[in-house]
């Protein structure tokens, strides 16, 4: 990759700008190793497309979902009005994420509480670069069998499915489709802070059934859309059949093949 340019609302702020758009990063694209790549994956698409963006670098915080999913609402409350006192301050309109969990909770949970922010997930802002002819996407995956994984927060909850498989199509070749996907998606196990505890005694993990599910299909790629995703299908495929397929972000596939 060339070498990323990244500059935080504070540079920005103190050159009297304001960058079209808020890159949250979120809490595991910002200290989680794998997710840390999906982060770079990303900046580098933003890069190559020239979109003038900001990050909140040290100033950004948990979105709260973690912890309003696990019942703790006053420290989602917390966390939430911080956050939207800072981004308030920087005057930000229009918010990208990585993160479904982050997307969710920017979109629907903080407008209650003053943040009113136009929020899109990723994989909505990179369809629509390719739509409007920003990024020349290579056409090399047309002899690779993806499955794509629907992310609880994107699909089932805010009714996002066209953008990925688009981006899908753009890379050359056809999502293919598990026997639950879309409206009737299946968790892959992190979601409601349950990534943070042990399953229940005497259930299948809910990571395996989902994992299993995918491999049915002899995927050479699962794709993910969501960090969280990534890391319980990973750990999925570890456990059945290490090796059996890659698991990758949408952002990951588009940034080695632009």
């Amino acid at each position: 990759m060339d070498k990323m340019q990244i500059k935080t609302m504070a540079e920005f702020s103190s050159e009297g700008k304001i960058p079209e758009i808020l890159f949250w990063v979120g809490s595991a694209g910002s200290f989680d190793d794998r997710a840390k790549k999906i982060t770079k994956a990303f900046v580098y698409i933003l890069n190559k497309a020239k979109i003038n963006f900001g990050v909140l670098g040290i100033e950004e915080s948990s979105s709260g979902d973690a912890a309003k999913r696990a019942g703790n609402e006053f420290l989602f409350q917390m966390q939430a009005l911080t956050n939207i006192e800072i981004l308030n301050s920087y005057n930000v309109k229009k918010i990208v994420t990585t993160c479904p969990h982050a997307f969710n909770t920017l979109k629907n949970e903080y407008p209650s509480l003053g943040g009113n922010y136009d929020v899109i997930h990723h994989t909505q802002f990179i369809s629509d670069l390719i739509n409007k002819g920003k990024l020349s996407v290579k056409g090399n995956l047309k002899n690779k069998r993806i499955v794509f994984h629907d992310p609880c927060y994107l699909g089932r909850a805010n009714g996002i499915y066209n953008s990925p498989r688009n981006i899908i199509k753009a890379l050359g070749t056809q999502p293919i489709e598990m026997k639950r996907s879309k409206e009737r998606s299946f968790c892959c196990g992190a979601g409601g802070a349950q990534m943070f505890k042990e399953s229940e005694k005497g259930t299948q993990e809910v990571n395996i059934n989902r994992t299993e599910e995918a491999l049915k299909l002899n995927p050479s790629i699962i794709a993910t859309g969501c960090p969280f995703c990534n890391t319980m299908l990973t750990d999925g495929v570890m456990t059945i059949k290490e090796g059996a397929a890659e698991v990758m972000d949408l952002a990951e596939l588009i940034s080695e093949n632009i």
